[in-house]
């Protein structure tokens, strides 16, 4: 859609009503992610972050590892409800994008740098966060929905284990997307004059 960059910004919303459709293909998919992964910047040039794009039988398998997760978890009434939100807001969507952090990264630095070593993990977080804005912007911009999940650590280890992943990729966030089925909600804004200060 060729927002300029202050628009792409103020149009990125959170969606929980996705179709399971994509304006791109799955190569411009993959595309867009190493954009972002490639130019997105990180403390000490780390390049800690990782990223796994679920589509498919893949994304489908993601949202019934969560569900089947929290059976477990949540009481028997409560758990229709919490089905229905994975199956109706984010297993609906057309993909899934898994944000990672190197923690074997993380942890040279912690030793190559001493005197940083307990903002490490810290500064780790921001470059997530960095990739997960500019993703689901570029997302946004290209016709699509998102919103952010954290089913972590609950779902960690059975996702290690059925992508086979490292060990030490530690999650952070999960981002179902797909073209919007509806529309987002109200957004509220706190007063800027309590928010912003200026010297």
């Amino acid at each position: 859609m060729a927002r300029n960059f202050k628009e792409a910004i103020k149009h990125r919303r959170t969606y929980y009503s996705l179709s399971n459709k994509s304006t791109l293909t799955d190569k411009e998919l993959k595309e867009l992610i190493e954009f972002a992964v490639l130019n997105i910047p990180s403390s000490f040039n780390s390049q800690s972050t990782r990223i796994v794009l679920l589509l498919g039988e893949n994304h489908a398998k993601l949202w019934n590892i969560t569900k089947e997760i929290l059976r477990k978890k949540v009481s028997a009434e409560a758990f229709p409800a919490t089905e229905s939100k994975i199956d109706g807001c984010f297993a609906a969507g057309y993909g899934t994008v898994l944000y990672f952090e190197d923690q074997e990264v993380v942890e040279g630095l912690q030793k190559g740098f001493p005197s940083y070593s307990d903002k490490f993990p810290q500064w780790s977080d921001h470059t997530s966060a960095m990739h997960q804005l500019a993703i689901w912007t570029m997302l946004e911009d290209a016709g699509m929905a998102a919103s952010l999940q954290h089913y972590n650590p609950l779902i960690d280890e059975e996702v290690a284990k059925t992508w086979k992943l490292s060990p030490k990729w530690k999650l952070i966030a999960q981002m179902p997307f797909g073209v919007p089925a509806g529309e987002p909600g109200e957004k509220e804004f706190s007063p800027l004059d309590k928010r912003v200060l200026v010297f």
